[in-house]
């Protein structure tokens, strides 16, 4: 009886450890793929940003998210990453001092920190309590970014606030000299293009951040110069966002065969984002679709007569391989 005891601890004993082998062999392997997809993510979007510029010098490439491809290797330990930094204007990024609630992300506050030095930073922070939303400006001033609270029917940007932060006549050439900015990404609150247009006409936001399209419709360059210009009179920029590292089901590229895996490169399902796939964004149909070619998306973009483009999920480099 003691012997069978014995070998079926043993037994169990070299299964724990063949698991913990393999979990190990599976965490590297991941962390691998994870590291070269950043490189890719890091090339794709300087190579956007030489495309964009070798147009016009002038065009502004904003990434969302994703602040550690600032940084080599991902790391804030082994210092900045230059040709990275080179290659954009500012950053972007979601929720770093409130997601719903007060809630600090300090690890990338802590990158933050490091990086507005170096660029201008963008902040969209999530502040369900309207209470809440004159300590988010307080937060995100005193560290010397520009903030856009969204209230609780703000979260996915579709309404306009009633306030300006730091409103200001000056005129706005470039990303440095901005004091607030709008991010409105949905406009299903408006019947037409018209009063699309006309809403945000009437503000004195710095920066207008909106999507390229009114439902199905891209905007003209004759819209755009529209919104160039705030009411008080000063002058602002147009920022176009764009999903670089996700595929929308909604959008003009969209064929109606594809699904999850068809084409290949269509990768993983985005949880909470039932119209969206991660891409893998590296493949040369994808790259395809958004840069370097007279058809591409950020040629509309430019066409349409944007100050530059506002980069969505540059962090799918993460999420294709981590939860």
């Amino acid at each position: 009886m003691i012997v069978l005891i014995s070998n079926f601890v043993l037994m169990n004993k070299n299964i724990v450890l063949l698991l913990i082998s393999i979990l190990f062999l599976t965490s590297c392997k991941k962390e691998q793929k994870t590291a070269e997809a950043a490189v890719k993510m890091q090339e794709f979007v300087m190579n956007i940003s030489a495309y964009c510029k070798a147009d016009n010098p002038d065009f502004l490439v904003i990434p969302q998210n994703g602040i550690q491809l600032a940084f080599n290797n991902t790391n804030i330990e082994e210092g900045l990453n230059s040709s990275f930094l080179n290659a954009i204007d500012g950053f972007g990024v979601e929720e770093i001092f409130y997601n719903g609630k007060y809630k600090v992300d300090s690890e990338r506050l802590n990158m933050l920190q490091q990086l507005k030095t170096q660029k201008p930073i963008l902040v969209a922070d999530y502040v369900k309590d309207d209470s809440n939303i004159s300590d988010d400006i307080e937060k995100n001033s005193s560290n010397n970014f520009l903030c856009f609270p969204r209230s609780k029917d703000n979260y996915y940007y579709t309404r306009i606030p009633d306030f300006v932060i730091n409103e200001n006549i000056n005129d706005i050439t470039q990303l440095s000299e901005a004091k607030n900015f709008l991010y409105l990404l949905n406009p299903e609150n408006y019947n037409s293009k018209n009063e699309y247009l006309n809403a945000l006409k009437a503000t004195n936001f710095d920066i207008i951040l909106i999507d390229l399209f009114f439902n199905d419709e891209e905007l003209t360059n004759a819209d755009i110069e529209s919104l160039k210009t705030k009411t008080n009179g000063g002058k602002r920029l147009v920022i176009a966002y764009m999903n670089v590292g996700s595929a929308e089901n909604y959008r003009y590229y969209w064929k109606n065969d594809w699904k999850l895996h068809q084409p290949s490169w269509l990768r993983k399902k985005y949880a909470g984002y039932k119209d969206e796939f991660y891409v893998a964004f590296w493949d040369t149909e994808w790259q395809h679709i958004i840069y370097g070619n007279d058809a591409s998306y950020v040629k509309k973009i430019i066409n349409a007569g944007f100050n530059g483009t506002y980069l969505d999920n540059v962090e799918a480099y993460y999420f294709l391989y981590n939860k």
